[in-house]
């Protein structure tokens, strides 16, 4: 039995990651208001210069910085390379789709992980999980629907992104622990920044007024509060209990895409979104479950 001790932590790591998905939510909103005006390369540029260096700051304040040669190692690299993917992919979508199914498609990142892990890291997973991820990926069909009306070619490039987190997460679970958390996380904003730098001669450079740098500073704030939270959210709970209100993200945005954009997901979006969060969650639960079973000793039975 759980003391109320354990209980109240579990309960404030849950609270934490909701409030993680409501700034991710925002960010995610921000984003796709600014691709009314600016391009693809200035928000990545112009955010990630915000975002670099309250990471910067962050990193020496919390004793995290280390030597640079850290932001040129092998794996680190690996790993930006995958998140460079993932974040040109999902906010070139964000331009160009509603918020709440782009979100809903992004939502099919765990099952991806649990059948990438299997395949790379031969992860036992039983046939529960694998008719989870199935079934999972059926709901996003439903919301994609390819060849059918409704379907937008921009959805495909958040399958893409799904791919890249694919492979910025299962790199993450090799980096050396000797690396932090922040330094990781810098290299990261930094190339991002960079990347945004290097598309802009190719997009040009649109006016920016005084409403688009006050976005560009919040959308960074939401981002590195989101980052916050959800660490912070993982250190004080059980990740088990924590992780499914991940999907929480999911309510925000379609909320968001209704107030700030006039989104109204249909019934196949919203029955999608559904049977992926239901997935993702029963996923989760059969990994906890596995995990307790391999911890537990067996029975003596003599």
């Amino acid at each position: 039995m759980q003391s109320s001790g354990h209980i109240r932590e579990n309960l404030q790591g849950a609270l934490f990651m909701v409030v993680a998905m409501a700034g991710f939510a925002v960010n995610d909103a921000i984003v796709k208001s600014l691709g009314n005006t600016l391009n693809l390369g200035q928000v990545l540029m112009l955010r990630g210069l915000f975002a670099t260096v309250m990471i910067y700051f962050l990193a020496r304040l919390f004793g995290q910085w280390r030597s640079p040669r850290f932001l040129v190692m092998p794996r680190v690299l690996q790993r930006v390379s995958g998140e460079l993917i993932a974040t040109a992919s999902f906010i070139t979508a964000l331009f160009n789709m509603p918020l709440g199914n782009t979100t809903a498609i992004l939502q099919a990142l765990p099952l991806a992980l649990t059948a990438a892990a299997a395949v790379f890291f031969s992860e036992p997973v039983g046939w529960r999980r694998l008719a989870a991820i199935l079934i999972g990926f059926a709901g996003v069909m439903i919301v994609i629907r390819p060849g059918l009306e409704g379907f937008n070619i921009y959805s495909v490039l958040v399958l893409v992104a799904v791919g890249g987190c694919v492979i910025r997460d299962l790199t993450t679970r090799i980096l050396p622990m000797e690396i932090p958390g922040l330094m990781i996380t810098f290299s990261t904003s930094l190339a991002v920044t960079l990347m945004g730098a290097a598309i802009i001669p190719f997009q040009g450079w649109n006016p920016i007024g005084a409403i688009e740098w006050a976005k560009i500073a919040a959308t960074s704030i939401f981002l590195i509060v989101g980052y916050y939270f959800v660490i912070s959210a993982m250190r004080v709970g059980d990740i088990g209990f924590v992780s499914p209100f991940r999907y929480a993200v999911l309510i925000f945005a379609m909320i968001g895409g209704f107030f700030a954009f006039g989104e109204r997901p249909d019934l196949l979006t919203l029955a999608g979104s559904a049977i992926i969060v239901a997935t993702g969650v029963y996923t989760l639960y059969r990994e906890r479950v596995v995990h307790r079973q391999s911890i537990t000793p067996p029975p003596n039975r003599s």
